[in-house]
């Protein structure tokens, strides 16, 4: 029997062992959820609401617990784990349990004597939903919980970094009273998860991670007939301009950028600031970051922990040393942050100035605690070179001009164009991206439109 295992990075032990899926399992799985589909389906939304409602509070009731399980797994500190549940779960959650009915409606169109016709939503069947580590909760959710209350059946397979995360969920709707096979989860290895998504019993995937991963569910779908929802990778940029609150802006990027170490498809990891007020910008950006205490995420202390891994680390300091080798400037001392440590995923956070675009740390994606940030001469270079990426996921304008803003937005590339704030997901608007940041959306009444499928009624009354 294979086994998974999950090394903390908070000291490099063994967290979590599990056994990966053998094939009588993962065909049991399969067989259950379409039996169990077929009678899901047929449930009221009133029904489906009250049991997802319930699996949310199990959450909400264990989110301290949770948190600390979250921390072991993947490094972000304890001070902030819980609140992964208490917040942006439970509003996304609740915002996608409320819309449903309205979203999920007949859509009645226009009449003509002697005809009754309308289209109404179907459930695609059984969804699978691929989630990553870096915020297993918060991307999952989009997900699972709009596909359960479109009368889906939901096989879950978390990264093997956090595989605690899909035993959650399980616990979850079972004491929310969920039936047996409509949500199930499945500790399984890649070429597992292609053989799930090749199996004419899948409907729908719905998967988050990186480019490459997207293009191997691509290849696994191979000539089906099924779609997935792929959120990808992301190089977000922001734009300071001359007439920002920079106080506001040099707090909230700050965050954006360095906020579970960097570690997000939204993180922040490019700054363009006008010429006007870059160098006050530079300096606050520096003396905020500076106040960041890297350590073990044990503590409520830290405010910063360890990466993912150690090879996630290397990559990041291999990024910043390419950086530097060709002109850059690193404006935070190594001293600052006593626990970096190279060969360790102990990584502090780190600002380099005198970039350009011929430097990887500007256009590949990075998923780490350092940003780049240039000068800009006016709203067109800024606007050129926040295109100038293989990525389009958020970009954010710092501005006190709305009109500016909204001009700017236009001509962005992007799925989600924000005004004074970044790194955030409002669960009304649509979750999407465009050229390598991925394909499809989540959130929003928009995500119930995946997760289900038109189905025309033409009615001739005699």
């Amino acid at each position: 029997m294979a086994i998974q295992r999950t090394i903390s990075p908070i000291d490099g032990s063994v967290y979590v062992e599990r056994e990966l899926a053998d094939d009588f399992t993962l065909e049991s799985a399969l067989v259950k959820a379409k039996v169990a589909q077929a009678f899901w389906k047929n449930t009221t939304l009133a029904e489906r609401a009250e049991i997802c409602r319930k699996a949310v509070g199990y959450f909400l009731d264990h989110a301290e617990e949770i948190g600390l399980e979250l921390t072991w797994q993947m490094g972000r500190p304890i001070r902030y784990t819980a609140n992964e549940i208490k917040k942006g779960f439970k509003d996304r959650a609740e915002y996608m349990i409320g819309i449903a009915e309205d979203a999920l409606a007949d859509i009645d169109v226009e009449e003509m004597p002697g005809f009754e016709c309308f289209i109404t939503r179907e459930p695609l069947g059984t969804v699978f939903v691929v989630a990553p580590w870096n915020y297993p909760y918060l991307t999952s959710v989009n997900s699972v919980i709009p596909a359960i209350m479109a009368g889906n059946a939901v096989i879950l397979k978390h990264a093997q970094q956090t595989p605690l995360c899909a035993e959650r969920y399980a616990q979850a709707f079972a004491h929310a009273g969920l039936p047996e096979g409509v949500f199930q989860f499945l500790h399984l290895s890649h070429e597992q998860v292609a053989q799930v998504i090749g199996d004419s019993r899948v409907d729908f995937v719905a998967f988050t991670g990186s480019v490459e991963g997207g293009k191997a569910v691509q290849r696994a779908i191979g000539e089906r007939f099924i779609v997935a929802g792929l959120e990808l990778g992301g190089k977000d940029p922001a734009y300071v301009r001359s007439d920002a609150n920079l106080e506001e802006a040099i707090e909230n990027l700050v965050d954006g950028a360095f906020f579970n170490s960097g570690q997000s498809c939204c993180g922040v990891e490019r700054i363009y600031v006008h010429k006007s007020v870059y160098e006050p910008f530079v300096r606050g950006f520096v003396e905020l970051t500076s106040t960041y205490k890297l350590g073990n995420p044990l503590e409520e202390a830290t405010t910063i922990g360890p990466m993912v891994r150690t090879g996630a680390a290397d990559f990041v300091r291999k990024q910043i040393s390419e950086a530097l080798e060709n002109g850059a400037k690193a404006l935070l001392d190594p001293d600052t942050f006593p626990a970096d440590q190279a060969g360790t995923p102990y990584m502090g956070p780190q600002i380099l100035v005198d970039v350009d675009h011929s430097m990887r740390i500007m256009k590949e994606e990075t998923f780490g605690p350092v940003v780049g940030i240039m000068a800009v001469n006016s709203d067109e270079e800024a606007i050129t070179l926040m295109n100038d990426s293989p990525y389009g996921l958020t970009a954010s304008v710092w501005t006190t001009d709305m009109e500016a803003a909204l001009t700017i937005g236009d001509q962005i590339e992007t799925g989600t164009l924000f005004m004074n704030r970044c790194d955030y997901l409002d669960p009304a608007l649509a979750w999407t991206g465009v050229k390598n940041s991925g394909r499809g959306c989540t959130l929003s009444s928009l995500g119930y439109e995946a997760l289900t499928r038109p189905k025309s009624f033409h009615l001739k009354i005699t």
